[in-house]
């Protein structure tokens, strides 16, 4: 049965600019840079540079947008050009300036490059008299080192892969020849299955004074013992004090677990944070500034202000002249609408780290994370009257320069909990005070996790030893048992 009916019903949507506010907002410096490029290339009528139009009548109206929109015809345009055009004829020297700082300066990382790490790798091979098969095992080999300097596969599954893919038929027994010939390359360990087998490599490079003699016995007969820190089962097995095995522990936590990440010719990218506010102290009080690189100097391209006012002046207009001053328009709407964009990202960035600066005043002027209080995201955002979702669009992937070091702003948000005087205390301060206590522990007896929710219980922290054992992982600490040193 079909049958009509009418449903009231009420929606909000946002609008293409809010959108493209929401994005812009979440954006760190180097990618709102990559953005702002973007636009650029894609948008002739959006201009950077050291000049700026200060002209009233560019700021532009939603409302007379919508309008203007609603009245347009594609075969009889009507356009205001007024409304796009400046009255005020102002000299470009008036609108230049050279007292631009060195976060104005455009900025770009170098990356060098080099010969990689497989490529370093076959290169010594040149130095071994090899024949043409043992060779080509060799570099297979090579090729199926990791990043880290391991071989994952087994000697089998490389065997197998080498007469399907390279045509050499040949077994295991020769690929381990041959692998013994690769774990002689440079950087030490290279090549190896296992962080036991890497480990005494390395060793053996260093010689066969009694405590590398000892320190190689260790790993390669004992190595399930000297990862789990037995101790004393090490010493009564081996008959030695502690003092020299002390000396062979030091020799084997000097060794390097992953060679090939030693390697210094390798060319991989190393990500630079770029600090997107800085705090500094004057004066005892605390000052906010946001990097430069986030306050681009943006107008409207002068060239196409010329066209629109050319097209003004025409009295007879072709079909083609509307259609090209329609496609201009559209450029100067969005150009607008990005600038507007921008300038409100500034705003709400510099409104929302000030909150975020002033209400954990007391941490930023003396650097003690034990001062943090607690703090949420819907603080920030009743302070400011601003949505939640903002807030965190700005502490999100973004960082602040401070005396005490550049920091994530969302490591200074954090749940809260009461101590023993009713007082309700960042999670931080008790976790800061959890890693001092472990810090400042008899390493030849390491305190457990109950032990420690004692200790934290008599300082005014009564938590459980599972939220103990939560707050030790964030912290990435091990267990007692792996902290304890002879």
């Amino acid at each position: 049965m079909l049958k009509q009916q009418f449903n009231l019903k009420l929606s909000q949507k946002l609008s293409p600019q809010q959108i493209q506010l929401m994005k812009l907002i979440q954006l760190p410096t180097q990618a709102f840079e990559q953005r702002l490029k973007q636009e650029i290339e894609e948008n002739p009528a959006l201009d950077t540079g050291k000049e700026k139009t200060e002209n009233p009548d560019d700021e532009f109206s939603n409302e007379n947008q919508e309008e203007e929109y609603a009245n347009d015809d594609t075969n009889d345009i009507e356009i205001n050009i007024d409304e796009y055009l400046s009255d005020d004829e102002i000299p470009n020297y008036r609108l230049q300036a050279n007292n631009y700082s060195a976060d104005d300066d455009d900025k770009s990382v170098p990356y060098a490059s080099g010969t990689s790490f497989n490529q370093h790798l076959k290169s010594q091979l040149n130095t071994y008299r090899l024949s043409e098969n043992d060779y080509q095992i060799a570099v297979f080999l090579i090729g199926s080192i990791d990043e880290s300097g391991y071989i994952r596969r087994s000697l089998d599954d490389i065997a197998d892969d080498l007469a399907f893919t390279q045509n050499i038929y040949t077994d295991k027994t020769q690929v381990e020849k041959v692998l013994m010939l690769v774990h002689q390359l440079d950087p030490a360990g290279v090549g190896a299955r296992n962080l036991q087998e890497c480990l005494h490599i390395q060793l053996q490079r260093k010689g066969l004074n009694p405590t590398m003699v000892l320190a190689q016995r260790i790993i390669e007969h004992s190595f399930e013992h000297f990862t789990k820190k037995h101790y004393k089962k090490l010493l009564s097995k081996y008959s030695v004090s502690e003092e020299q095995l002390k000396d062979a522990i030091e020799e084997i936590e000097h060794l390097n677990p992953k060679p090939g990440g030693s390697f210094a010719g390798n060319t991989r990218i190393v990500e630079h944070v770029v600090p997107d506010f800085t705090i500094r102290i004057v004066e005892g009080e605390l000052e906010l500034s946001l990097n430069g690189r986030n306050a681009p100097e943006l107008h409207v391209s002068g060239a196409y202000n010329d066209m629109l006012r050319g097209y003004k002046e025409t009295k007879k207009k072709t079909k083609s002249q509307k259609d090209a001053v329609q496609f201009i328009k559209q450029k100067l709407d969005a150009a607008k609408w990005f600038i507007e964009a921008v300038k409100q990202r500034q705003q709400t960035l510099m409104i929302t780290m000030s909150a975020i600066m002033h209400y954990q005043k007391d941490y930023f002027l003396s650097g003690d994370e034990r001062h943090l209080k607690p703090m949420i995201l819907k603080d920030i955002a009743d302070e400011i009257e601003m949505d939640v979702s903002t807030i965190s669009r700005v502490a999100n992937s973004k960082y602040v320069d401070t005396p005490y070091g550049t920091k994530l702003i969302k490591e200074f948000f954090s749940e809260s909990m009461t101590n023993d005087q009713g007082e309700e205390v960042s999670t931080r301060e008790i976790k800061k005070i959890l890693e001092i206590t472990i810090e400042n522990e008899d390493k030849r007896k390491p305190l457990t996790d109950e032990k420690l929710a004692a200790i934290l219980k008599e300082k005014g922290y009564p938590i459980a030893r599972r939220t103990v054992a939560k707050y030790r992982e964030q912290l990435d600490m091990p267990v007692a048992r792996l902290r304890k040193k002879i």
